[in-house]
C-alpha cells in the first residue's frame, strides 16, 4: 500500500513523502499531494511517465502535469492508478478529499475540521460578501478574477464554495453574526442581475432566526477593520480559533494573541454598525441601484 498518511487527519501532511523533484511541494493543497502520491508511486513500480502513459487514457504530458499539481485527474484516469498501483481506493480516496478542498492546504484545516464544528461564527468583511453568503454567479465572477487562474481551477473553487453554504442547511446551524461594510452593497462584482441574486440572497438570510447581519455604514471614522476580512469560530470543545484573509496566504490559527487582537478589532467593528432592522433596510434599498 502506498497510504504512507493513513493515520493523519490530512493525507497531505504525510512524512516519508519522495518524489518533490522539479519543485512540487505536496503541502500547497490537495492536488499537489495527489501529484507527489502518483509521482512516488509510478517509480516505486519503476515506470516512467511514457510507460504510464500506455497503460492509462492519458499522455505523458498530462500525467506530468497532474503529478506537479498542475492539472486534476479525471474519474477514469483515478480507477486507473488504483488498479496498476494495487493501492485498493487510496487514489479514490485522495480524489475525493481533493473534491472537497481545492485551494491552499493552510485553508482545508478551517474547511474540514472547523467551520462544520462551530457553534458561532462572526465574519467580517470590508471589501466583498463573505463567502459563506455568495452565490454561485457571484463567487464564480469573484474566483475569476484571480490573476492566471484556470476556467478548471475556477469552476473547482466555485463548487467547493458552493459546499461551504451546507452548513447553513443543516439541523445544527451555527448562530451567525455577519459584518459588511457598506460598500459590499454598492460594489459592482458581475453584472446587475448577478448583484441582485446576491442582494435577494442576502435579505432571505438576514430574515433567519439564527442569523445576525449588521452593516457598517461609510461615515464611520474607524479603521480598525479596513486592514483584511476575517472570521472567528467558536467551538464546542476547543479555544477560538480565527481565519484572517490576506491577498497573499490567508492563515487560521488559534493563537491566543492573535485571537483576542481579531475578537478587539470585532467588537470595535460592531460598534459602529447599525443595528440588526436598520441594516435590512439598508440592505433592501440597495436593491433599487440593481434593479433600475
Amino acid at each position: 500500500m502506498c497510504n504512507t498518511a493513513s493515520n493523519t487527519r490530512f493525507p497531505w501532511f504525510g512524512e516519508g513523502l519522495v518524489g518533490r523533484e522539479r519543485n512540487l511541494d505536496p503541502n500547497t493543497s490537495p492536488r499537489a499531494f495527489f501529484g507527489s502520491e502518483l509521482r512516488r508511486c509510478r517509480k516505486r513500480i519503476g515506470l516512467s511517465q511514457p510507460q504510464l502513459s500506455e497503460r492509462t487514457t492519458y499522455s505523458p504530458d498530462m500525467i506530468g502535469k497532474i503529478e506537479r499539481g498542475e492539472r486534476p485527474p479525471s474519474p477514469e484516469f483515478v480507477r486507473q492508478c488504483d488498479e496498476i498501483f494495487g493501492e485498493d481506493g487510496h487514489f479514490d480516496r485522495l480524489y475525493q478529499f481533493m473534491l472537497r478542498t481545492p485551494g491552499p492546504a493552510w485553508f482545508a484545516r478551517w474547511l474540514e475540521e472547523i467551520e462544520p464544528r462551530a457553534t458561532v461564527l462572526r465574519t467580517w468583511d470590508p471589501l466583498l460578501v463573505p463567502g459563506l453568503l455568495q452565490t454561485e454567479p457571484y463567487a464564480r465572477c469573484v474566483i475569476s478574477g484571480e490573476p492566471r487562474i484556470s476556467d478548471d481551477e475556477v469552476e473547482e473553487r466555485v463548487q467547493a464554495r458552493m459546499r461551504r453554504k451546507l452548513i447553513l442547511e443543516s439541523e445544527d446551524m451555527p448562530s451567525v453574526f455577519v459584518l459588511m461594510d457598506e460598500g459590499v452593497l454598492r460594489r459592482p462584482i458581475g453584472t446587475h442581475a448577478v448583484m441582485c441574486e446576491q442582494i435577494r440572497y442576502l435579505l432571505d438570510m438576514a430574515r433567519r432566526p439564527n442569523v445576525t447581519m449588521q452593516i457598517v455604514p461609510y461615515g464611520t471614522s474607524s479603521t480598525a477593520g479596513l486592514l483584511s476580512a476575517f472570521i472567528i469560530a467558536e467551538l464546542p470543545d476547543a479555544p477560538d480559533t480565527v481565519y484572517v484573509e490576506s491577498s497573499g496566504a490567508g492563515e487560521v490559527t488559534a493563537d491566543h494573541s492573535l485571537v483576542v487582537s481579531i475578537w478587539r478589532r470585532y467588537d470595535i467593528i460592531r460598534a459602529d454598525a447599525f443595528p440588526k432592522v436598520a441594516s435590512l433596510e439598508m440592505i433592501k434599498n440597495s436593491m433599487e441601484q440593481w434593479t433600475t
